[in-house]
């Protein structure tokens, strides 16, 4: 009869130590307890030959001690024995299995550290890739090159070579100053792109803010953009009522456009906001770690931005349509953020899918 490990214990195990040891007097060996089974076990055990467990003279010596209940008493040691082994074999499962945890966890912060260097990585490639184009050679007149390399067939008597060597010069230099400003490659202002990174868009801070005095609509901003003196700014904020809860706030400017006076005060910037209509307006609001004059860059377009950009050539406004605020809250430009580097992108604090001005 197999004794399971759900029931109770046999009255003989119950019993104590001493008695037992008291029935044993053949031989003078000694019964003991099952947690003092040391001297009864074989040296090498072998775990999976539950037969080989103990040591025959501990079967023979219950047998002779208690013929009736000796074998049932050799069952449950046996069956206490495999118990233990599961127990041990599942403790050492949950051990192994918190060890593959932790190496799974700092397999994975590996991956994404090394993800993070190959994606700045390939972002300087390819900044250095966009940097290191070269522009074509300027092209050069074929009427000019012509002109240039003819040799006259007919040789002239001496003296109206004379009289025309003389005149060749001016003629010659006169041909070239009109020709010149069909053959010289025009100037680098005049072939740029047109595309945001003559932009000189900064972080700055609003200093002080008030009405305008003569428009009930625009504000007047003090604003520090990273240079020696703050700037004057004239903007119109038809949806922000509180400007006092602008003090003190970052904004993001444009700083490289001709500074014109708008009611009789003079602006020396463009404020930037996202809009859906004249009444909901909200400002752009840059990365929280930048400070005033942080530089807002492209990555898809590097270079540097104009020191004034050219009136006649209007290019905020043919630039104003591309300037977008996407599903996600991003302000960008043809789908490329406006990045401050190194701190983060540029954003609108609620709204979506609207237009920057």
């Amino acid at each position: 009869m197999r004794v399971s490990s759900l029931e109770p214990p046999p009255q003989w195990a119950l019993a104590s130590a001493a008695d037992r040891n008291k029935q044993l007097t053949d031989g003078g060996a000694e019964l003991k307890a099952p947690w003092e089974l040391s001297a009864w076990t074989q040296p090498t055990v072998n775990m999976d030959n539950m037969d080989s467990l103990f040591n025959p003279s501990l079967a023979a010596a219950l047998k002779k001690l208690d013929p009736e209940d000796g074998e049932q008493m050799m069952e449950y040691f046996k069956t206490q024995a495999l118990l233990s082994r599961e127990k041990a074999l599942l403790q050492a499962s949950v051990r192994d299995q918190k060890k593959l945890l932790v190496e799974n966890a700092k397999l994975k912060q590996d991956i994404e550290q090394l993800r993070g260097q190959l994606q700045e990585n390939q972002k300087r490639r390819t900044a250095k890739a966009l940097l290191s184009q070269v522009p074509p050679p300027p092209r050069v007149s074929p009427a000019l090159t012509k002109a240039d390399t003819a040799a006259p067939t007919n040789h002239p008597p001496p003296s109206a070579t004379l009289t025309e060597g003389r005149d060749r010069p001016s003629r010659r230099r006169r041909g070239e100053r009109k020709a010149r400003p069909k053959s010289e490659p025009l100037p680098l202002e005049a072939e740029s792109r047109i595309d945001a990174s003559r932009l000189d868009l900064r972080v700055g801070k609003f200093l002080s803010i008030r009405r305008h005095p003569l428009a009930e609509a625009m504000s007047v901003q003090e604003v520090d953009v990273g240079e020696s003196c703050p700037r004057t700014i004239v903007s119109k904020l038809g949806g922000v009522e509180d400007l006092d809860e602008l003090q003190g706030s970052l904004g993001v400017f444009l700083c490289n456009v001709k500074a014109s006076k708008m009611r009789g005060v003079v602006s020396q910037g463009r404020l930037l906001c996202c809009s859906t209509s004249d009444v909901s307006v909200e400002l752009l609001a840059p990365p929280a770690d930048s400070t005033p004059g942080d530089r807002i860059t492209f990555l898809n377009y590097p270079g540097e931005p104009d020191r004034e950009l050219p009136s006649k050539q209007k290019i905020w406004e043919l630039l104003q349509p591309d300037l977008q605020v996407d599903g996600k809250g991003v302000a960008n430009y043809k789908g490329c953020g406006f990045e401050v580097k190194g701190k983060g992108l540029c954003r609108a604090p609620s709204l979506t899918n609207c237009t920057i001005r």
